[in-house]
């Protein structure tokens, strides 16, 4: 099962299409601090880390090469969604419309928002799938369960860390931040955990049906090479 398939799948496609839709909506949620009994959250916790387990089969199933063609094809996709709600927020409303408040408290702080977390998601999301990969061989494709955990605290904790103070630095009272940075990281992680019986059976039958089963053997882990072929 061990081939390199010459052509993006269908099923790629869907992954990459729920993978964009994740970080769209992570976007947004995470304009709201949320408060679960003594602990502070962001909304984005309720879907950002789909994008991580996506990630991890993407390149546990594809490879290191189609997982950085998807981190790209997402942080293209986000930050076409911020640009377009930043320009509508620039727009001056009608004379009728009341809700330029709301609307600006959402897309107004968007941009910072955004910039910071293109620069946490990449980083993130790329030592995501390098340990994801660099695990894989080394373990020659055993321990898919630790690989996957593993590489969602690396991920994860390098997208906390540069993520929370570039996007709420002055927002969010400082010493409320490594708590929340702390808390991010962990309940991320016991998400992938939770989930990961069922991430289990999914790479299982993403690897029947597509047939593929890839070893990123001597390939360039270099970022800007979006080529995935």
């Amino acid at each position: 099962m061990k081939k390199q398939n010459q052509t993006v799948s269908v099923l790629f496609m869907l992954f990459s299409i729920l993978f964009c839709v994740c970080l769209i909506a992570a976007n947004v949620l995470e304009t709201k601090q949320i408060a679960a009994g003594p602990i502070t959250l962001t909304g984005g916790l309720i879907v950002f880390p789909i994008s991580y387990i996506i990630n991890d089969c993407v390149c546990e199933v594809w490879g290191f090469r189609k997982a950085r063609l998807l981190i790209w094809t997402g942080f293209a996709m986000n930050f076409l969604f911020v640009a377009l709600g930043a320009l509508c927020d620039a727009i001056p409303g009608a004379s009728y419309w009341h809700n330029d408040e709301g609307f600006h408290a959402i897309f107004g702080l968007a941009p910072r928002i955004a910039a910071a977390s293109f620069v946490a998601f990449l980083i993130g999301s790329f030592m995501n799938a390098y340990v994801m990969s660099k695990m894989k061989i080394h373990d020659s494709g055993r321990h898919f369960s630790a690989r996957a955990i593993l590489s969602t605290v690396a991920g994860e904790t390098c997208d906390s860390l540069i993520f929370f103070p570039l996007a709420l630095g002055g927002v969010v009272p400082a010493e409320e931040l490594p708590a929340l940075m702390l808390w991010q990281v962990v309940l991320k992680t016991a998400y992938e955990v939770v989930v990961l019986p069922v991430t289990i059976r999914v790479v299982k039958a993403m690897k029947q049906h597509e047939g593929e089963d890839v070893y990123d053997n001597g390939i360039s882990y270099n970022v800007l090479k979006i080529k995935a072929l």
